[in-house]
């Protein structure tokens, strides 16, 4: 039986860290973000279906998805969303079994879904045994991203603002760990606990 677990935390919470570490341990980890930046890349399996419904010129002339361009429709229209995510969610479904299946055939004994939207999607919970959540403050998460981005404050605070609330993540979790003034190994320390809880 292989465990399934959930990974996700605000931007800058150190979410991707602690996946490292986990894949550390022998988990598998299975990226929902890279997968679905991969349909729309160039020749991305989703390219054609977009250029049809949404028209040639949402496609860059090196044949990936103009993200702008699409950011912007979907921010103006609900519908234009649905529509997007009806082709693309059924692509990454695939890929992501996929992978499981491949992980699955690896023995590994626990697979990390890395799901920065875990909570918002509503759809994920049923698919996991377990939901860990990577945890800090607002004010950290501003100070981070902006260090390793070169963001203005301001945008990182949209970006935090359009994720699912902090509460809402924490109401999700089985598992929490708080990433607040950790040193790394200290934080290695955590996750290798956490690790142990499941199995690894």
């Amino acid at each position: 039986m292989v465990l399934r677990i959930g990974l996700t935390g605000g931007i800058g919470s150190g979410k991707s860290t602690v996946l490292q570490m986990l894949v550390g341990h022998g988990a598998a980890a299975i990226d929902a973000d890279a997968i679905s930046r991969a349909t729309t890349a160039a020749g991305g399996a989703a390219i054609a279906e977009l250029a049809r419904q949404f028209g040639a010129d949402f496609v860059t002339a090196e044949g990936a998805l103009d993200r702008a361009k699409m950011r912007e429709r979907v921010y103006a229209d609900p519908a234009a969303r649905r529509q997007l995510e009806a082709i693309v969610h059924p692509l990454v479904g695939v890929e992501i079994e996929r992978q499981v299946r491949s992980a699955v055939a690896s023995a590994h004994r626990a697979i990390v879904f890395d799901i920065p939207l875990l909570v918002e999607s509503g759809r994920w919970r049923a698919q996991l045994d377990r939901v860990l959540v990577v945890d800090c403050s607002g004010p950290t998460q501003v100070s981070r991203v902006v260090e390793r981005s070169g963001l203005a404050p301001k945008e990182v605070e949209a970006i935090i603002a359009a994720q699912a609330p902090r509460a809402a993540r924490l109401a999700a979790a089985d598992i929490v760990i708080c990433n607040e003034a950790l040193p790394l190994g200290e934080l290695a320390g955590e996750v290798a606990q956490v690790a142990a809880a499941f199995g690894l």
